[in-house]
């Protein structure tokens, strides 16, 4: 409260200038009056008067901005501060025009009209007492209305600042998820290829084993590089999965084959990082691994209509009977989830068997460049 006192000090060339203002606003009007009544009063008795009554103003004016702060009108409790606020504002008009009257009888202003002290007191009151107490709630009044616009200034910034902390926890949470299921995809990709690995040790295909092991501390390092990200370009992605089908290769040999056909104009798209793998990997599953003649594995991505469109298919037995979520692996399940976190409503994957026989994985997701957003 001290402080908030002191800034009202700091403050009084402000008041003294507004005071001012209404000072010589109702100058204008007296002058108006002396001109229409003919009165031979002297013009600069009208300035100095309201100029004294109003500089009388704007050295109470702390004071009031004072008592506005100790009695504040609430919703609740505004009954009791109305009462005193009234009680003072007549006790400050009375004072005000006490110390009016006796400047008047002391500069001889009005002298036909005021004669003495009491002459003066007793006309100031007759004719300013309830213009003092309308003074008195002006001053409350805009005090009220800086306090209510700092307020609702206040209340819009904490809004502002809710609103901004939910928005990075809704991002943090959704990183996190997006983190959890990254987290639980790799391990799953880990656990497969270090199973592959040591059923390759137990056949005793040590070379081969070795170099699988080779392909994969490859492409864990180039994981690695990108841990924190969760989306790369589509070259990025594709190199990935040429490390991943390395390491496949090496236990198929000549029964996985790959074709790979990219429009160039998607090289620069943005993909979650990894979405390739699993798919693919699902793909051998259930078509190159069903077959003793192997099989072949056609990727495809193209821009359609701001959209990429990333299609996986093997020629395998293809799907048994309707597909329904339930029957996504790991993987599947994992990449539905992260589309739909990333991209929302934007996003969709379709599996379906093709007229040739075999599946197909289809992804949708919007276009972005991810040159342009790094």
């Amino acid at each position: 409260m001290e402080n908030r006192f002191k800034r009202d000090l700091r403050n009084y060339p402000l008041y003294f200038l507004l005071w001012t203002v209404l000072g010589l606003f109702y100058f204008s009007q007296g002058v108006t009056q002396r001109l229409v009544s003919h009165d031979p009063t002297p013009w600069w008795h009208y300035l100095l008067a309201w100029l004294l009554g109003v500089y009388i103003w704007a050295l109470l004016t702390p004071a009031i901005l004072w008592l506005g702060r100790r009695f504040p009108l609430e919703r609740r409790n505004w009954l009791r501060p109305s009462a005193i606020h009234l009680l003072l504002s007549a006790v400050f008009s009375v004072f005000q025009l006490f110390l009016e009257s006796a400047l008047y009888s002391r500069l001889h202003l009005f002298p036909s009209a005021m004669k003495d002290f009491r002459g003066a007191l007793a006309q100031l009151l007759v004719r300013g007492f309830h213009g003092g107490v309308f003074d008195y709630w002006i001053v409350l009044g805009v005090q009220w209305g800086v306090l209510y616009y700092h307020r609702y200034q206040e209340r819009s910034q904490e809004v502002l600042k809710f609103e901004l902390q939910a928005s990075e926890l809704e991002s943090q949470l959704m990183s996190a998820q997006l983190n959890a299921l990254k987290m639980q995809l790799q391990p799953h990709f880990l656990f497969n290829t270090l199973n592959a690995i040591t059923v390759l040790v137990r056949q005793q295909k040590s070379r081969d084993a070795e170099q699988m092991l080779g392909h994969l501390s490859d492409l864990l390092r180039g994981v690695l590089e990108d841990v924190d990200a969760q989306e790369v370009s589509l070259r990025r992605e594709l190199e990935y999965l040429q490390l991943y089908l390395s390491i496949e290769q090496v236990r198929f040999a000549d029964r996985l084959c790959v074709e790979v056909s990219v429009d160039p104009e998607t090289q620069n798209a943005s993909v979650p990082q990894l979405i390739l793998q699993p798919i693919v990997e699902n793909a051998i599953r259930h078509g190159v691994e069903r077959s003793s003649a192997g099989g072949r594995i056609l990727i495809r991505a193209a821009k359609i209509n701001g959209t990429v469109e990333v299609r996986v298919q093997d020629d395998g037995p293809g799907l048994s009977g309707p597909y329904s979520c339930e029957d996504q692996g790991i993987g599947l399940a994992n990449t539905r989830a992260r589309l739909r976190q990333l991209y929302g409503e934007d996003a969709r994957l379709e599996i379906e068997n093709c007229n040739g026989g075999g599946a197909a994985v289809t992804m949708k997701f919007p276009f972005h460049d991810s040159h342009r957003e790094s």
